[in-house]
Formats: C-alpha cells, structure tokens, sequence
C-alpha cells in the first residue's frame, strides 16, 4: 500500500485537514479504521500513512512534508505508540510545526493514561525504554535522542486533549473528536478571494506587515478605503493566510448591515463566541456580551475579523482594547478612518487604486480571459481603465460587460462615458445593468432588494416561479457578469451594486412609493400599509427589516390595491389588524419575524404562482381551501398554536418541504397528506394533540418524517409503495401502539427512533431493513417481544433497547453481523438470550436486567466485543465459552448478588478491567491459565469470596487490586504483583494473617488492611517493604482507626528497634 490522502480534493489552502500520527499494530484495523471513515464522512481531507511493509531508521520526506501542509495535527497515543522510532520522529516534527507554524495539534490517549505519557511510565513507560536499549549502542547518542523525544512525549502529554476512558461508547467519543476536529476545520475554512486576485499578494504582504503576526503583544489594525476597492477581498485573504496560527478565528462579514437589526449586535457577540468557544450561550443585552467576550477569551490567542464597520458602536460592543490574549489580532475593514481612530487604531492600511499594468493585467482577464489584450484592443483598454478610475469592481465589471462585443461596440460603449470623469464609476455600474436582459434585470433587482445574503437554492426557487418568463440561468448570468459572486451556497453583492438597484427602485417614482416596484424603507412600507389606496399594481415586492421591531395596524384593504404584489417579507415588524384580501400574483409570503395575526386566509385565497409560504408562530386557524397551488414548494407552519386541522392537500401537489412542528391545538392532517410523491421533509414534531395522520402513504420522495412528543398519535399508516427515499423516521415519544407489517416498505431507512413510546406493543412480526443503521426502542416499557430479523441486515450497528420490555431475544438476532452496540440495560423482564454470534459486536449492556439468569451461549469467537456490562443482574454464572471475548476489555459484574460461578478458567488477555463488587454468594475466584498482563484493576469488594487462588501472580499487569468488606476472606497466597499499585483489604475480618510477600513491590503506593490482634511492632517486623516506598497503612485495633503511618516512619521504627 501506498502513502495516501483519504479524499481527493483538498478543501483549504493547506493540503490536508489533518493529519493522523498513530501506532498501527495498536489501532490501525480499530479505531484509526474508525476514526478515519468518520473523519471522510464529514468531508475532512485527511492524511493517513497506509505503508504496513517495513519502515527505515528515518521519516519520510514525504511524511514531513503532509505534516507541514496539514492544519490539524490528531496524535492518538496508545500503549505501543513510544515503541517506534516512527511514531516518536513524527511527534517531533508535529511539535516542531505547532511552534513554527502555530498548526494546531489534538493529543488523543486511547486506552493509555496521560500521566504515563507525560512521564513515560507503566508499560507505556516500559515500550519506550525497550526502543532506547534496542536501537541506540552510542550512550551519547542515546542520551541526545532519548531527551528529545521525552521532551516531546512530555509537552504532547500536556496539551489539551481527549482521554478514551473505559466503558465509554467508542462511536460516541470518535463522535466528540469529530465534532472537536470539524469545527476547527470549518473556523478555517479558506474564503472566496476572488475569481482573479490580481494585485492581491502584495496588498496582503503589507497588512500583514503591520500586523507581525509572530510577536507576542496584541494588535488591532484597520483596512481603510472607498466602496469597491477590494477591502474585503483582503481580509478574506488575510484570513486564509494567518488562521490557523490562532487558536480560534472568527470572521464577522457585513457588520454595518447585521448591526442595523433589532438584536443584530447582541447575535454578532453570540456568534463571535460560538466561533471561539463552540458553544451557543444565551445573551440577554449587549452590556451582558461585553462582559462574556472579555471573561472567556481574554487568554486566548485569536485571530477577529470585522468586515464592514460603519459606527464606533460595533467596535466598541465586538472587540475593545485589550479584550483578548495576547498574541491576539483585530482586523477591521471600513470606509471610515475617523472611526479607527477613535477606537485607539493606530496601525491603519490605506488600500490604493489599482493602476498601470495590474489595472489592465484584471480588466483583461475579465474582458479577454487572459493576462493582457490583443494589440488591436490595447488603446481601448487603457481607454476603459481610465474610466475605472483605478476601481477593482469597476474595472471587472467593465471588463465583464465588454466580453465578446466587438470593436465597433467597444468604441460606442466607451465614448458614452466621455465627459462625465466625476460619475464614470456610477456610470459603469449602470452600463452593467442596462446591458441585462429583462429577466435578468428583474433578478438583480430582486437580490439587491430582498435577497443579499440569502442560499442561491432559495433564491432560485423563488425567481423561477416569476410571471417575467426568468430562468434558473439568471443567476448564473449574474455570476458571469461579475455582479454577484456564490460564496458558500449564498449569494453575495457588492455594497456599490447593492445601492445601485435601490436607486434604480427609488428613481422609478421618488415622491411616491406606492408607484415603486419594491419597497423596503420603513416610512414607505408605512405609507403604503396604512393609507387606502396608496398601494399599486406598480408594486412587486416588500420587506419590513428595520433596525428595531415597530409596530404597523394594516389597513384591512391595503393590499388591494396591490394585485401584482409577488415578494411579501416581514422580519421584524408586528402586523395587526385583519386583511380582506392577499393578490393571487405572490410567489413569497415570509411572515416570520413576529406573529402573524391573521386567523384565516383570505376566502379568495388561489395563490397559483407561490412558491414559498412561511408563517410560522402565527395566529391561524384554518387554511381554507388550497386550490390549483403547483408551484408551492415550501410551506412553514410552525408553531401555530391555534390551527386545529390540516384540509386537503391535493391542490399543492409540488411541496416538497412542510414544517407543521409545535402546532400544539393540531388534531388532524388530512389524508391527502400520504399521497404528495414530491415530499422530501415532513415534520410534525410537538404536535402533541394531533390524533390522526393519514391512513397511507405514498411518499416516494420522502427523506425525513417527524412525528416526535405526538404523544396521541396511537397509530402509523399503511405503507403501500416502496418508499426508499426516506432516511429518517423519528417517533419518539409518540403515543404509537404498533408498527404495521409494511414497514418493510422502507427499503432505505437508516435511522428508526421509537425510544419513549409508552404504548408500543407490537414492533412489526418481521424485520427486512437492510439499510437500517440505528434502531433505538430504548423506554418503550409494553413492548415484550422483538421481532424476526429475516434477511442479513449488516449496516445495522446500533441497536438500543434499554429499559424496554422485552422478554428475550430470538435467534435470528444473529443476522445483524454488522452490530457494535447492543444496550438491553434495564429491561427487567429479559429472562432469555439466545446464543451469541455477533461477531461485530463491541460493546453488550446487560446491566439491571434482574430476570435473566442464564449468559447465553457463545458459539464464535467475538474478538471485537470489548466491554461488557451485567451490573446488577440477575446471572447465576459465566459459561466456560466466555473464553471467546478474546478483544474484551471491561467485565462489569458489580452487585450480581446471584452469580455463584464465574468460569471456571480465565483466559482473558485482553481484559484491563474485571469488576465482581458486592457478588455476595461468589464464594471462589476461577483458576488463571494464561499470563494476563492487561489486567490493571480487579474489584472485589463486598463479595463472597472465601481465598484467593496462587494463579493470581499470573495478573502481572495488576495495579489496583480491592477486596475491602470480603468478611469471607480467609486466605491469600504469597504476594508475587510486581505491578500493584494500591491494595485493599480493609475490613476483611475473617484475615488473620497478611500474605507473604516473595518479590520487590516497588510500586506498591497505597495500601488498606485490617488487623485483628497483632500488635503495630509485630506487622511492621513482618513487612519486607524498603524505604524508599510510601505505603499508607490504615491500622484498625477493635474497629477503631489508631492512625495513618508511612512505610518511611514504621521502618525507620524498626531499625531503631
């Protein structure tokens, strides 16, 4: 195998995202499989070292190389990790690059402690000594390497990371890492510069001069300069530069706009700290923001980026002086120096015109598709530059617009602007728009007005559905002609584009706004709302989005006048009053912001053109009828508390997307519902009164189906075609009582959430999902029986079933070869499990099932299986064929108070953890057979047992030994535990005597005993243990403790003695 990436494209400047540095005779086929599958399944570019055949004495030139390029380091340290030269080169060089390059590296200790990373101890400690003595004959070489990487093990071991703890879920801590690793990957992602960045290098070599991003101290610096001159463009490729030198990174785009809305200061502090902190904190004012920001982030080093900063109040609310820690930068882009300087910004950057050979190497990539122009062009070229004034986005928009013209045109073009130096830049502004098509015209009007900001699929849907014959093309010739860009997935415009579609609006009638074809300002909406008849067949487009929530009382006939109205957005703005009539020419109704008061539509209500309806918390109560509606695609509901029924849907059958969650008064979907075959995302989650939803379903565009907390909704319906597009069928805490047989229906169903349905009696008689990957009927107390599994349904790989009420298991349970993770804990009613062949099977939670008796047999050996959890069963004993968990490593048998046999033979050696607390009637521990030196900790305090056998010295690994409260326990063999730690044997009282002990313990540190009748002189003559151990004795003379002693003091006693 070679050396590889795991995904095919980069998706930043840096090659890789991450780079994983791991032992792979610990972890490869485990959890670096794992772990590297998720990584690819977010789309995070990932490098592995695949090369398993031998390795040299020194690190691939091109393993540097990936870390180098890499942004995220992920170290994965586990017991062998210090056994290889490898392994130890590359922390090295990883370090060397989080000093150099400030890369961020991610330390994870699976299954080793960081203590003993940190301090090369236990069998870690033992891997890398065994490395030294076998490799390195030179003492001084041995000295010099041996220091270097105990340096690098021990600041590895210090940073912050993530420690895989025993009887954790695997999937679910790769889960946290993922997340962890993705939001630091997504903080950097690189951002759109430019389709041509000509001119751009050297701009950003100065900023970054000033702010000398390798010094300690904090520093603010503003990018100042007219509209259009490229200052955002710079600090999208400042941000791309310098990111991941920070430990967090935080890029605020068009602060001036988003801090204009009610509230819009106090979301940009909560999504600066989301970005830092990774966690959404609730704020209540800005004051309370200010105080969170300089709280939680005043050590850390990070990079803020303020795009667009038009008020000292911005500034002052999102990053003051000395807010952050040091090494810290503050960028802010604005056209106002003045407000820089007030704010104590003393490094500012003046960004320049773009003039001479830049100036035309970017018109004529624009106008040409190449660095410069054909000499027949040359003259108009610098003609056409002059006109530019030296302005980037006039100069790519010039260029844009005189693509593929003619000679002839281009002088026609270009004499147009003689004579007019002082508005040549408006002028080619206007020249860009004019030159559009109709249609196209219509949609640039449209995104400068409403839709700046907002997903290109949305718009589309939107624009598309327009009387004006536009085209889902429109956008991408906008996009060819430069006036708007797609920076990911949303649509971007120019401040100086922008403005200019508001003044083409505006110029259309300025003295009256109801003669305009949109409207956005608060006195014109104003107007038009409240005055009778002041509104037009001109207007085709509102929105209310103002700087803080108002209040408007419509006119009930202010719409009227409005027939050809087709854009309708409120964000902010409380609407009373009722209205007679809505034009039927809408293709938008966006009354989200606040509650829409209207408690029905309208009775003419034949909306043929809407394509978009979203009232969401809204007063409605009925719909009415809707009729002929084929171009609604989208309907948004919810939360409407008082709307009672859902009526025929059969008129909208286009829909695609229908959000009826938390319409808490909803009792009724009609049937129609089941037969819209373009549904691709249904939620009726929270309805917590709806009683019927459909009788059947035809939804084969179906993907996501939510019906959680409905909690009256007793039965689902009839599945009468294949429906393999759904993904998702959520019902959890729903009142459902059974699955139909017909489920099996969903052919493609991945995840299935019944857990919390409280009167689920019967799951299906049959189970065929073979694309089912989570299946969770955890809580649903009434369902007793699980059903037949009659096809191999491999991709299932969590089943949870805990505090169910299933009886027993059938055997067919054995065709889900894919399982990892079977949780039946707390079914109280399990009396049988039929035999175990799940040899996928990584972690079995049988814990609390106080009925069932018998472990059922293992017929094949389940190497993957590396915990298992019966705690407080109801297990008599462990069959001999326990010996086939050959990969287990947690046993968890705590207050099995029936279990009298454990085996009678241990060969367990994978095992690190056996737990056997307070199993009363475990009278005798099994003979060990083989070395088991993974062992660390035996618990078996408060059991039964009566002596413990001479094979015990076979658990060389043992650290952590308790038998505290063992009052059977009357004998223990010679001690022989080189590896043990702590030793309990406190309140044994039936011990008289303390084991002999036959060899040196030196890491013997902690250990609790009862004395019965022996004197403090006589056990200390009878403790071989040297000086230099500190051993902590509780000595207990007739049930009273007499005191704590050192192993220091009592032998310094006995060699006084």
């Amino acid at each position: 195998m070679t050396t590889q990436p795991d995904s095919s494209s980069p998706s930043s400047s840096s090659p890789y995202d991450v780079f994983l540095s791991f032992r792979g005779a610990d972890t490869r086929t485990t959890f670096i499989d794992h772990l590297r599958n998720a990584l690819v399944g977010k789309g995070i570019h990932t490098f592995i070292d695949d090369d398993e055949l031998p390795r040299g004495e020194e690190i691939k030139p091109v393993l540097v190389k990936a870390i180098e390029d890499s942004r995220i380091s992920v170290i994965v340290f586990s017991e062998n990790y210090a056994s290889s030269r490898w392994c130890l080169d590359e922390l090295v060089e990883i370090l060397r690059c989080k000093q150099s390059k400030q890369q961020i590296v991610l330390p994870i200790f699976y299954k080793v402690d960081p203590s003993h990373v940190r301090n090369q101890t236990s069998k870690f400690g033992d891997a890398f000594d065994g490395l030294i003595e076998s490799k390195f004959k030179d003492d001084k070489e041995k000295v010099l390497i041996q220091s270097k990487w105990r340096k690098a093990l021990t600041e590895a071991a210090n940073l912050s990371g993530s420690h895989f703890n025993e009887g954790e879920y695997e999937a679910t801590f790769i889960n946290n890492i993922i997340d962890e690793i993705f939001s630091k990957v997504l903080s950097r992602t690189s951002l759109n510069v430019a389709t041509h960045p000509v001119g751009i290098k050297s701009r950003v070599q100065d900023v970054e001069r000033l702010l000398d991003v390798g010094g300690n101290g904090r520093c603010m610096v503003g990018i100042w300069g007219t509209s259009g001159i490229g200052k955002t463009t710079i600090a999208n490729a400042i941000w791309n530069a310098i990111a991941d030198k920070f430990e967090g990174s935080c890029f605020l785009e068009n602060v001036r706009e988003k801090s204009i809305t009610h509230g819009g200061l106090i979301q940009l502090q909560k999504t600066l700290l989301h970005k830092y902190l990774g966690k959404k904190l609730k704020i209540h004012s800005v004051a309370e923001g200010i105080g969170v920001i300089k709280e939680r982030l005043r050590h850390k080093k990070i990079l803020l980026i303020l795009d667009d900063v038009n008020e000292l109040e911005q500034l002052d609310n999102l990053a003051g002086v000395g807010w952050f820690g040091e090494g810290s930068r503050v960028i802010t882009t604005t056209q106002d120096r003045g407000l820089l300087e007030r704010h104590g910004i003393v490094l500012i950057y003046k960004v320049q015109m773009l003039y001479d050979d830049k100036a035309l190497e970017l018109f004529s990539l624009n106008a040409f598709g190449k660095s410069k122009p054909p000499n027949d062009y040359l003259e108009l070229a610098q003609r056409a530059i002059a006109y530019a004034q030296g302005l980037p986005l006039a100069i790519t928009l010039l260029g844009s617009h005189l693509r593929n013209k003619g000679i002839h045109r281009w002088r026609y073009i270009l004499d147009s602007y003689e004579g007019q130096p002082y508005t040549g830049i408006q002028k080619i502004l206007q020249k860009s728009y004019d030159a559009l098509d109709n249609s196209v015209q219509h949609v640039f009007l449209d995104i400068a007005c409403f839709f700046k900001g907002e997903t290109k699929d949305y718009v589309l849907q939107i624009v598309s559905n327009s009387k004006n014959k536009v085209s889902r093309d429109c956008i991408e010739v906008l996009i060819e002609k430069a006036m708007i860009t797609i920076d990911y997935g949303r649509i971007r415009m120019h401040d100086l584009l922008e403005k200019l579609g508001k003044d083409i609006v505006h110029e259309e009638c300025p003295n009256n706004p109801g003669e305009r074809s949109r409207l956005w300002s608060l006195e014109d909406v104003y107007h038009v709302l409240t005055v009778e008849n002041s509104g037009t067949t001109k207007i085709k487009g509102i929105m209310l989005k103002f700087s803080k929530p108002d209040e408007i009382r419509l006119h009930s006939k202010c719409f009227v006048g409005m027939r050809n109205l087709e854009i309708f957005i409120n964000r902010n703005v409380f609407l009373s009053g009722d209205v007679e009539y809505l034009p039927n020419e809408l293709r938008l109704i966006d009354w989200g912001g606040y509650r829409c008061q209207l408690q029905s539509l309208p009775s003419e209500f034949h909306q043929v053109h809407l394509a978009d309806f979203n009232m969401p918390g809204g007063s409605i109560k009925r719909l009415g009828k809707l009729k002929n509606m084929l171009k609604l695609t989208s309907m948004d509901l919810s939360g409407c508390q008082f709307l009672e029924k859902i009526p025929d849907l059969s008129g909208i059958p286009n829909i695609k997307y229908l959000n009826l969650s938390r319409c808490t008064s909803l009792v009724e979907v009609d049937d129609s519902v089941g037969c819209l075959d373009k549904l691709v995302q249904l939620n009726l989650e929270g309805c917590v009164r709806l009683t019927r939803f459909a009788t059947r379903l035809k939804l084969k565009s179906l993907e996501t189906l939510d019906l959680r907390d409905c909690k009256r909704l007793e039965s689902f319906p009839k599945i009468e075609v294949e429906m393999e597009s759904l993904r998702i069928l959520r019902m959890d805490r729903s009142g459902i009582r059974e699955l139909p047989p017909s489920i099996e229906y969903l052919t493609g169903l991945r995840q299935l959430d019944l857990s919390g349905c409280f009167n689920l009696t019967r799951f299906a008689t049959r189970l065929r999902l073979k694309s089912l990957e989570t299946l969770n009927l955890r809580d649903c107390k009434r369902l007793e029986s699980f059903p037949k599994i009659e096809v191999e349904m491999e991709s299932l790989w969590i089943l949870r079933m805990d505090g169910s009420g299933i009886r027993e298991l059938p055997p067919s349970i054995e065709y889900l070869t894919g399982l990892r993770q079977l949780d039946l804990s707390g079914c109280f009613n399990l009396t049988r499990f039929s035999t175990l062949r799940l040899k996928s099977l990584e972690k079995l939670d049988l814990s609390y099932c106080k009925m069932l008796e018998s472990f059922p047999e293992i017929e094949v050996e389940m190497e993957s299986l590396w915990t298992l959890n019966m705690e407080e069963s109801g297990i008599r004993e462990l069959p001999p064929s326990i010996a086939y968990f050959t990969g287990l490593r947690v046993l968890d048998l705590r207050r099995c108070f029936n279990l009298t046999r454990f085996a009678t033979r241990l060969r367990l050696k994978s095992l690190e953890t056996l737990y056997l607390s307070d199993c009363k009637r475990l009278e005798s521990f099994p003979e060990i057979e083989v070395e088991m030196e993974s062992l660390r900790i035996l618990r078996m305090d408060g059991s039964g047992i009566g002596e413990l056998p001479p094979s015990i010295e076979y658990l060389t690994g043992l650290r952590q030994l308790d038998l505290s409260g063992c009052f059977n326990l009357t004998r223990f063999s010679t001690l022989r535990l080189k590896s043990l730690e702590k030793l309990d044997l406190s309140y044994c009282k039936m011990l008289e005597s303390f084991p002999e002990i036959e060899v040196e313990m030196e890491s013997l540190r902690i250990l609790f005993f009862w004395i019965r009748f022996l004197s403090l002189l006589s056990l200390c003559l009878s403790l071989s243990l040297p000086l230099c151990y500190i051993v902590k004795m509780m000595i207990v003379v007739t049930n009273s403790i007499v005191g704590i002693f050192s192993a220091f003091s009592i032998s310094n006693y006995s060699s006084r003695r």
